[in-house]
């Protein structure tokens, strides 16, 4: 358990500094990927189901979502 937990937190810092030079458009999708993942695997433990396809389809659907987000506000502009 310990060492799941310290391979979490270094896999966290390892992404988080990955993050600096991305673009607007790129953050967004990253982003979104990032929060979909969590609500499908979150979701598919609390359904029953396979926790690993909830966590990429939900990981796809956010991605989708923040280059959709991303592409709104530019035509706004």
């Amino acid at each position: 358990m310990r060492q799941a937990a310290m391979i979490v937190v270094l896999a966290g810092a390892l992404g988080l500094t990955g993050c600096s030079g991305l673009n607007d458009r790129n953050q967004k999708m990253l982003s979104g990927a990032a929060i979909g993942a969590g609500v499908g695997a979150v979701g598919t433990v609390l359904t029953g189901g396979c926790v690993t396809c909830g966590t990429v389809i939900g990981g796809a659907v956010g991605t989708g979502v923040g280059y959709i987000m991303h592409e709104n506000e530019e035509a706004r502009k």
